[in-house]
């Protein structure tokens, strides 16, 4: 019987632990989420009054500029990747037939020794 006593108490006890734990988890989850939400709308509202007073066109809502804002940014980006790529395939074109890969040439595709100033 004492057993049974100490068995009672014991999953008492652990019920309020978790009992208690669940209140303090739901409080600072809560907490937390209601930060978050203040943190995300006040930057949503400073950026749309930066973008009001200084990125709108005339005649243009927030929104619209925010759009063209972004297709503008997608296009220099689509616009760097592909000189990226346009340089990387200038760098590595193969060597000519014959040539030594492009080693000593000057601009052109001459020889260095092509560009000297030749002695009558």
């Amino acid at each position: 019987m004492a057993e049974s006593k100490f068995v009672k108490a014991n999953e008492k006890i652990a019920e309020a632990v978790v009992d208690g734990y669940k209140k303090i988890e739901g409080g600072v989850v809560g907490g937390y989420k209601k930060v978050e939400e203040s943190v995300v709308s006040g930057f949503g509202k400073i950026t749309d009054k930066f973008v009001g007073e200084f990125l709108t066109r005339e005649g243009e809502s927030v929104e619209e500029a925010k759009a063209r804002l972004a297709a503008e940014e997608t296009a220099r980006q689509e616009a760097a990747k592909a000189e990226a790529e346009k340089r990387e395939a200038a760098h590595s074109t193969p060597a000519a037939p014959g040539g030594n890969g492009g080693v000593g040439q000057a601009p052109g595709g001459h020889s260095a020794h092509d560009l000297r100033p030749k002695r009558c």
